[in-house]
């Protein structure tokens, strides 16, 4: 079976014009500090401390003050249930579909940054890894297999602070611990969002002449990263990791902060998927 190409937009440049600040009407300032400004709004938590500072201010009002603490109370207790957060998870992790196949060589596995913690990784000097892990993970996993001649590693630093290192340059130093010969590892360090990881991979893998291609990222980021990649040109395969919603079993209602940070989770991705669509980086 032939492997499946990469997309050309134009007859005569087969790949778009890329850089962390081009692309077809990319804002680059304007919609990363957008998108950072709303950030800390997409939580249950700022909801519920929001809807308590409001019933504070209005606790003299026999109705409305109750009310909103009320109100706060079960935004927190709904959203710290494993019940809840899992079906959010859940429906962020649904349309991701594996397109990988196994009879293929492809050219490059595309990890996606979101790996490292960046706080814990500059204290240390070594690559801290997250819950995502299995992004990495399975990119070393596929080229160890024989699966990939090359591994390409997409992630810069979004808040940059004296003494880091993006990354993409975290992740590579690790595979190369693991064996992965330096030469077989492309960095592209650049890019702080998902639409500059399309924007930039599509910039390397066009140097470098790659036809095939396998994007790897975590199941509930999958269909954002996949639109934003046919977004600028290029349409990999796709392989979804780091699935986070579980089967159900053994879950409870009672509250507990890994669940409030994964319904957290969930509706950051919502409204990610929601922004790109209406920018018009996401197809």
């Amino acid at each position: 079976m032939a492997a499946r190409t990469l997309l050309a937009r134009g007859p005569a440049a087969a790949w778009p014009e890329t850089g962390a600040a081009a692309g077809d009407g990319y804002d680059a300032p304007v919609f990363f500090w957008f998108s950072k400004a709303i950030e800390p709004l997409l939580s249950p938590l700022a909801w519920a401390l929001l809807l308590a500072a409001a019933g504070a201010l209005l606790r003299r009002r026999r109705r409305a003050g109750p009310i909103l603490l009320a109100l706060s109370a079960a935004v927190l207790v709904v959203f710290s249930s494993d019940v809840v957060a899992d079906r959010l998870m859940g429906a962020m992790e649904r349309g991701a579909r594996s397109t990988y196949r196994p009879d293929v060589v492809y050219d490059a596995v595309i990890v996606l940054g979101g790996v490292a913690d960046a706080a814990a990784s500059r204290g240390t000097g070594e690559a801290e890894m997250s819950e995502a892990v299995d992004r990495v993970l399975r990119g070393w996993e596929l080229y160890r297999a024989g699966r990939a001649r090359n591994l390409l590693l997409s992630g810069g630093l979004v808040w940059p602070q004296p003494g880091d290192v993006a990354e993409a340059d975290r992740l590579a130093a690790k595979l190369a611990q693991w064996g992965v010969p330096p030469d077989r590892i492309a960095v592209e360090r650049t890019s702080r969002n998902t639409r500059e990881n399309a924007i930039e991979s599509s910039r390397l893998a066009a140097a470098r002449g790659w036809r095939t291609l396998l994007l790897v990222t975590s199941a509930a980021h999958m269909p954002r990263a996949q639109s934003c990649f046919k977004a600028v040109g290029l349409d990999p395969d796709v392989l979804p990791v780091d699935r986070r919603a579980g089967d159900g079993q053994g879950r409870t209602w009672l509250p507990r902060a890994a669940a409030l940070a994964k319904s957290s989770e969930a509706f950051r991705e919502l409204a990610g998927r929601i922004a790109y669509r209406l920018a018009g980086y996401a197809r």
